[in-house]
């Protein structure tokens, strides 16, 4: 069933891209519940399982039913482009607890038996513990299941923004959304997200709309947030297919005879555009080695930079790609 966004003229000039750390946390504990997700992130779970199994999740999955209404206030849309998870773990903890309880009484509606179970019962009857109790599960989840990698996952979902904010400015909303998902769809006023479970509509009535990647939500969509928050919505980011893979475990040995095994594993590392931190960490090198690699790779025109915020990233040409696509 189709859920579907009414923009106008206003919301189109308030849609903003954000990443979210939040997001990223409570998409991460999902994954551990669906089996469907596992396949890109197999290497994640084999790190994070034994630390994962200290983990009480049983009172979030209950209010992640597959499909239909989660709580908006667990995962509010972030306040700014690069929040940090403090801020947004802060902005769950002050959430109103009656706002809250009418939030999770819309998760728990959606699954049979869940409303009146043990958890579901204890979370309802004293709102305000389950604010507390829900955040600090939260704060532990991303403790443990994130912040070790943050580095990484932070550096491909910039590297996506980077590249759809690009798309957005070239060839608007509807040049955007195709590119975003196959279950996105556009007809100049309206977005329609397919494959969702129930009949809804929303009008954004001048709020606009968030658009947040995250590397665990494939291969779904994730679109709502009702009031008070601001319209948002969750796709796949781009590379997370190659997200755990080591760097060095992609470049081909012909290539390496060729640039040298340090500067061709920096010019295969560069699947998204990334900057000079993000590819250090990856490959596990100093950050002034990387520098002078990518200093004489857009020298030799195999990379082009750009500044992005408060970074300059760097992506590769078509003779780049070509030259890292040798076999």
């Amino acid at each position: 069933m189709p859920f579907q966004l009414h923009f106008d003229e206003s919301d189109l000039l308030r849609c903003r891209f954000a990443l979210s750390p939040l997001v990223e946390t409570q998409e991460a504990v999902r994954t551990l519940a669906r089996r469907h997700r596992h396949g890109y992130h197999l290497p994640w779970l084999r790190r994070i399982s034994a630390a994962a199994a200290t983990l009480d999740l049983e009172p979030l999955w209950l209010l992640m039913p597959d499909g239909g209404h989660n709580p908006d206030f667990i995962c509010p849309p972030p306040i700014g482009p690069l929040a940090t998870f403090e801020e947004e773990i802060a902005g769950v903890r002050a959430v109103d607890p009656e706002v809250a309880r009418a939030d999770m009484e819309l998760a728990l509606a959606e699954r049979p038996g869940a409303r009146d179970s043990v958890t579901g019962r204890r979370l309802l009857a004293d709102p305000a513990r389950a604010v507390r109790e829900i955040a600090e599960l939260l704060e532990r989840a991303w403790q443990v299941l994130i912040e070790p990698y943050w580095p990484r996952l932070r550096a491909l979902l910039e590297a996506d923004i980077a590249y759809h904010s690009r798309k957005l400015a070239d060839g608007g909303l509807a040049g955007l959304l195709g590119e975003v998902s196959a279950q996105l769809s556009w007809n100049g006023a309206t977005l329609t997200v397919q494959g969702t479970r129930g009949d809804h509509e929303q009008v954004l009535g001048g709020q606009g709309l968030v658009l947040m990647p995250s590397v665990f939500v494939w291969p779904e969509v994730v679109g709502g947030h009702l009031e008070p928050w601001q319209p948002g919505l969750i796709y796949p980011a781009r590379g997370s297919g190659g997200l755990w893979s080591e760097a060095g475990e992609r470049t081909p040995e012909t290539l390496a005879r060729l640039l040298g095994r340090v500067r061709a594993d920096v010019l295969c590392a560069l699947d998204e555009p990334a900057g000079t931190s993000a590819l250090a960490h990856r490959l596990d090198l100093a950050p002034s080695s990387v520098s002078a690699h990518l200093t004489v790779l857009r020298g030799a025109g195999l990379l082009t930079s750009r500044r992005y915020g408060h970074q300059v990233l760097y992506e590769r040409t078509p003779l780049g790609i070509a030259l890292a696509a040798a076999t």
